[in-house]
């Protein structure tokens, strides 16, 4: 039941993206040839005016093919649109994850008891019979106080509480400069360190929660889109920057087999919609953001050419930036290849 959850999410990730290509372009007035879900041989085809209507084998891609034929004299070829008009289409898709990556996280929020904030709650420690407490967390010890709000830590912005989890739990030092908001005052405290004396562990602080409004709801899914967005770029400057291993890339299988996971061990439904919802946004931005990196074979890729068409004041020859993106996506192929071999061995494996 897990795999089957996960497929279906994976689709309507990949799905969410193409139709905002599809959408915009039909909008636009540009001709779709062919809207497909999934990759690879037909499983189902119905054609509905110019437009051809698929569902493919394969649940781990799909396409919006628009005419975009060098030589076709059609008035509504992609490529005779207007600049502006190809550049809406094109960053359709990635707008599309990021709508559907926000719906998530309202669902989300709404399965928790309150709306997290950055604001210290409390600490690690016990109060005695006296009524006086006796701490035991070194970040109490290191400066950060009650009702302190977190907005910097270690020189990286913090949204919400995902962005502290975040920086403490994949962090290369135990002490951070940490910048709070306390008594409406910006306040730096240099060398915060993180844990509980008596148990271990790096959590020695607990957040307000506040309550579930309409306004408080859609604010806290804000933080931490913002959140979600920053951690995927941390993650990918991490990976360039080779913090990440090459053997922790994943690719749509091991996507797939994180959701199924996630959904089998949630105790009973309301964890797994939680669950499955946080994992959802996160992918669903990461899959916006990745799209709009400057890649040739992506959207960035061919929004990269738009802005040389923009500064230059005429396009690319297309044959030439064909090419381009004809290496991108041999490349792409490649490191697809590879991190499915990577999904592939953990599964066998077990790591």
């Amino acid at each position: 039941m897990g795999i089957i959850i996960a497929i279906i999410i994976f689709g309507i990730i990949v799905t969410v993206h193409e139709f905002g290509h599809f959408i915009c372009a039909k909008l636009i007035g540009i001709k779709v040839i062919e809207f497909s879900v999934g990759m690879g041989p037909k499983l189902l085809q119905k054609k509905k005016g110019e437009t051809s209507y698929s569902l493919r084998l394969l649940p781990v891609g799909g396409y919006c093919a628009m005419e975009e034929d060098i030589e076709s004299d059609d008035p509504r070829n992609f490529r005779k649109a207007k600049l502006w008009k190809r550049v809406i289409v094109l960053a359709a898709g990635a707008f599309n994850n990021f709508i559907l990556g926000f719906i998530m996280v309202v669902v989300l929020i709404c399965t928790l008891d309150g709306v997290p904030t950055t604001v210290i709650s409390g600490f690690r420690g016990v109060r005695e019979d006296n009524g006086d407490v006796t701490y035991y967390a070194e970040s109490y010890d290191s400066g950060l106080r009650h009702d302190d709000k977190i907005i910097r830590m270690g020189g990286t912005r913090v949204y919400s509480n995902l962005d502290i989890d975040f920086i403490l739990s994949s962090g290369s030092t135990d002490t951070y400069d940490v910048v709070v908001i306390r008594n409406g005052e910006k306040l730096e405290i240099p060398q915060v360190k993180f844990g509980d004396k008596m148990y271990g562990g790096v959590f020695d602080f607990g957040v307000v929660y506040k309550d579930k409004t309409p306004l408080t709801v859609i604010k806290g899914s804000g933080e931490i889109f913002m959140s979600m967005t920053h951690i995927v770029g941390l993650s990918l400057k991490q990976l360039v920057s080779g913090k990440i291993s090459k053997d922790d890339v994943s690719g749509p299988v091991g996507v797939v087999s994180a959701i199924s996971e996630t959904a089998k061990e949630s105790n009973g439904l309301h964890e797994a919609v939680s669950s499955i919802a946080y994992m959802t946004a996160l992918i669903s931005i990461n899959v916006g953001i990745f799209n709009l990196l400057p890649i040739p074979g992506l959207d960035g890729g061919r929004l990269l050419f738009c802005l040389i068409e923009f500064i230059r004041r005429k396009p690319v020859k297309p044959e030439h930036e064909g090419y381009v993106h004809l290496v991108g996506m041999v490349l792409l192929f490649g490191i697809m290849i590879f991190a499915t071999y990577n999904d592939i061995v953990r599964l066998v494996t077990g790591g």
